[in-house]
């Protein structure tokens, strides 16, 4: 991509508090993003003879602050917080560029099939964090669903819904899919990890009123009864009885599509941004395989999960961004020109 559009950074942005939780001052950022758009003559997104999305995939506090319960560190150990200053600078320099910003919510309950509440050993207690629930265990009944979500999840049915816990790690074996993993409480509806990270909603927020385009919000996560590491596919669609339980974001997967080029960004490399991305990359290939030729991958706005130590999913990631540029779609930086 090459143009000369780019434009300054707006005086407001704090590189060194990106990492940090804050109100955006929503009137006066309004009033600036106003008369940027004027000094600047930016023109309306409407107005654009190339539409291009951003789309920032869970760049949430949960993910992206350090101390909160995913953060996102990459090799670095900051991997999150340098990611986010790129994709905000990337943002303001490119405002007269980007037609559309799409940011993903992760958007969490407790009860929730990859929450620790949802299953019990014999002992009644519940899996830790980051355990791994394997289909061999829920088999041999080393781990059961908790009879206590019944009534909540499964209107008091407790042996459909352990049919369908089995049914549910049966299918991912079956599909290749990650194993299932308890992951902490994390990006919990009405919680502070939900928010997107205040620096980057302020930057989308900014080219929200500069641009006159709203800002794009896809909700994904939400199903108690399937992960849905990709915003666009549940990791699971039906019951056991072959009932629909989730569906595709068919809508969202044409209106990226329709695009002329969709850049994206996010966390975490290894998990929600890959899998959206192998995701869209099926669906193009159904489609039109030269479609992705206008999958862009900003790969120094997003970093993979590592646990020092635990796991490093960094060469994974890395493994799937190289098969998603042998397919067509381009790896670029923040730092690189948009047309």
């Amino acid at each position: 991509m090459t143009t000369t559009t780019q434009l300054p950074i707006p005086a407001h942005f704090e590189a060194s508090r990106v990492g940090e939780l804050w109100r955006v001052p929503y009137q006066e950022r309004a009033a600036q993003a106003k008369q940027w758009a004027k000094t600047h003559q930016i023109a309306p997104a409407a107005q654009d003879k190339r539409r291009i999305c951003l789309m920032a995939i869970d760049v949430q506090n949960t993910f992206c602050i350090p101390g909160f319960e995913l953060f996102v560190g990459g090799r670095s150990g900051l991997g999150a917080v340098e990611d986010n200053i790129r994709l905000c600078e990337f943002i303001y320099r490119n405002l007269g560029t980007i037609t559309e910003i799409a940011p993903t919510m992760d958007t969490h309950t407790t009860l929730q099939i990859f929450h620790a509440d949802f299953w019990v050993n014999d002992a009644g207690d519940n899996p830790a964090p980051m355990t791994t629930i394997t289909l061999a265990e829920v088999e041999k009944g080393v781990w059961k669903v908790n009879p206590a979500v019944s009534y909540s999840l499964a209107h008091g049915n407790y042996v459909a819904l352990q049919a369908y816990a089995l049914h549910y790690v049966k299918r991912l074996s079956d599909e290749g899919k990650y194993p299932l993993t308890i992951w902490p409480y994390h990006a919990m509806l009405g919680g502070l990890g939900h928010a997107l990270v205040p620096a980057v909603e302020e930057a989308c927020f900014f080219h929200n009123l500069a641009r006159n385009s709203q800002t794009n919000f896809e909700i994904k996560g939400g199903n108690p009864l399937t992960e849905n590491y990709s915003v666009l596919r549940p990791e699971v669609l039906d019951g056991p009885g072959g009932q629909a339980i989730a569906q595709k974001n068919t809508r969202f997967i044409q209106k990226l599509l329709d695009f002329d080029a969709v850049i994206i960004a996010g966390q975490a490399k290894s998990h929600c941004v890959a899998w959206t991305i192998d995701d869209l990359l099926t669906e193009i290939q159904q489609q039109d395989p030269t479609l992705a030729r206008k999958v862009y991958l900003l790969e120094d706005c997003s970093s993979p999960v590592v646990v020092p130590g635990v796991v490093d999913f960094t060469d994974a990631a890395d493994a799937a961004f190289q098969r998603f540029a042998d397919a067509g779609m381009q790896i670029m930086r923040s730092t690189d020109d948009l047309s």
